[in-house]
């Protein structure tokens, strides 16, 4: 009998689970320890039945380990249930302390789920405390930090019925040291893979130590050793022959510099942005004469096996000419091949750049000074050293059209002229259509055209500002943008334009004309590029149709 009682029952179970906690550090690996939580829940906590849940990177549980059952075990082991699915049965449970209660009444709403689960076979229970098959009984384990590891589910109690207060505690006691275990037993999987991999590099450093050597005197590419880290951080060390030539300049003189003293001064942000450990940039290196070189710069640490890293191992690679057809490329994109001025899709652009969807109010026409721009923007030249025309610097946008500023906050609305007043500035779009042109391709053919429009191109850019656009639309049409200009300064531009294409133009050893209709429209928040560009164009054409009719009253 007194074997039988209680405190020997308890006393007894407490050895069993104390016995089981001890063995939850031994496992070598991380399964190894989730198999052990398992069989020391059968071993040490009366349950026939148990399975650990384990939490995945995606949040989901994976039934990672299985004790008491072979065929539970095929049926469980490796499926995932979601996580969303684990939440419903953590929180729809009877709370037992940190444990989970789904008595049998309730579990059935569970059977849909994707939660794996195993049921064993048996009878209604006889008595209000008798275990059945249904009830599920939960066991959370957390990190230190109260993150979710995973669930322990338990089935089948020897003694058949549901746990008391003791039993209980002794699942939520074994729970708590079991988190602790599945934590540990991770960090050291994480600690022997860093160690692995250290070793690994270490030997192969030791190994390559020579065919490094060999590889960085003799590469056909530029490499650098430098320095990282203390009074010398960024100083070139060592320097490989192939680096000296396409800088034109000996090691012993580069050993004085670093790269950050080499780098053309616009891309010294690009090299401090650069990462040591794998880092790429594109940049300009000096060379000796003063000239730059594109070059595609990779960064690798080197490491010191006591100190840590010490130096930074730098690949140079002379890009120049892919930079120089890149450059042209997009050059080509956006300018026409026979003038070189910007094309239609460039001119839309840079139009679009100075527009927005809302009109401006009346009241900025005012707020404009000299220059018909709002103080602090400035001009931005174009490729062919046009293209500014206050306010934002189109090429600043990589010439994309409205869309680019429309996230900009302090959008300086285009407002156009209305009135004569000399101090009402705006941007000017001045659209010019040749008179005569098409005899010029008919009588003398196509190559006496293409150098008529040459010629008229550098015309029209010798008689505008530098920051000006002149951009031609297509065939003999061309469009010059001129910011900052009043209605009369509009007007005696195109005159000067216009005098300054009607003098001949000498094309293999003949004089030949062409006159020029100007039409002149005002650019405007609210308006589209097509928009401006069209009223440019039917003013142009009512210039052209009057100075026709002049001529013939005239003749």
């Amino acid at each position: 009998m007194e074997a039988e009682s209680e405190p020997y029952v308890r006393l007894a179970t407490l050895r069993k689970l104390h016995h089981s906690m001890a063995e939850l550090n031994t496992g070598r690996s991380l399964a190894d320890t989730l198999q052990t939580v398992a069989d020391g829940i059968v071993k040490g906590l009366d349950f026939e039945l148990a399975a650990v849940n384990l939490v995945q990177p995606d949040g989901d549980l994976v039934v990672a380990a299985v004790a008491g059952s072979e065929g539970a075990e095929a049926m469980m082991a490796g499926r995932t249930g979601s996580r969303a699915a684990w939440e419903r049965r953590l929180a729809m449970g009877e709370r037992w302390g940190e444990l989970r209660f789904i008595p049998h009444t309730e579990a059935w709403v569970l059977l849909d789920d994707d939660v794996p689960q195993w049921h064993t076979a048996g009878p209604a229970p006889r008595y209000p405390d008798e275990w059945h098959p249904m009830d599920v009984l939960l066991a959370p384990m957390y990190s230190s930090d109260g993150e979710l590891l995973g669930v322990i589910s338990v089935d089948k109690p020897r003694n058949g019925r549901r746990p008391g207060a003791w039993g209980r505690e002794a699942l939520q006691m074994y729970a708590f040291q079991a988190g602790i275990a599945i934590g540990n037993a991770r960090l050291r999987a994480n600690m022997q893979r860093a160690l692995v991999r250290l070793e690994r590099e270490q030997q192969a450093l030791r190994a390559s130590e020579e065919s490094f050597r060999q590889a960085f005197e003799y590469a056909p590419s530029g490499m650098a050793i430098t320095e990282l880290g203390g009074d010398q951080h960024g100083r070139l060390v060592r320097t490989n022959d192939a680096l000296c030539r396409l800088l034109d300049r000996p090691a012993s003189a580069l050993r004085r510099y670093s790269f950050s003293d080499l780098v053309h001064p616009e891309d010294r942000n690009t090299l401090l942005r650069t990462s040591a450990e794998g880092g790429r940039a594109e940049l300009r290196l000096a060379r000796r004469d003063g000239s730059h070189v594109w070059v595609s710069l990779r960064n690798s640490v080197v490491a010191d096996a006591a100190d840590g890293p010490r130096f930074l191992l730098t690949h140079v690679e002379d890009i120049e000419e892919r930079k120089r057809h890149e450059l042209q490329l997009a050059h080509r994109a956006s300018h026409d091949s026979l003038t070189g001025l910007p094309n239609s899709a460039e001119l839309r652009a840079r139009l679009s750049a100075r527009l927005c969807d809302k009109p401006a109010p009346m009241s900025d026409a005012a707020q404009m000074g000299p220059g018909g721009a709002y103080g602090g923007y400035g001009s931005h030249k174009g490729h062919n050293g046009h293209g500014g025309y206050g306010g934002y610097g189109v090429d600043d946008f990589g010439g994309l059209g409205a869309e680019a500023t429309s996230g900009y906050d302090h959008h300086v609305h285009t407002v156009p002229p209305t009135s004569d007043d000399p101090s009402e500035k705006g941007l000017a779009v001045l659209f010019c259509d040749l008179d005569g042109f098409k005899s010029i391709n008919d009588r003398f053919g196509h190559h006496c055209g293409d150098a008529v429009l040459i010629e008229v191109a550098r015309r029209l850019s010798d008689g505008v500002r530098d920051n000006d656009t002149v951009a031609r639309l297509g065939g003999d049409e061309f469009v010059v943008l001129a910011d900052g200009l009043g209605r009369a300064d509009a007007a005696d531009l195109a005159v000067r334009l216009r005098n300054a294409i009607i003098p001949p133009i000498r094309v293999e050893g003949r004089a030949v004309r062409v006159g020029a209709s100007f039409g002149i429209g005002w650019a405007g928040c609210g308006m589209s590029a097509d928009e401006v560009l069209q009223s440019a164009d039917e003013r142009m054409y009512i210039e052209k149709r009057a100075r026709a009719k002049a001529h013939r009253r005239a003749g």
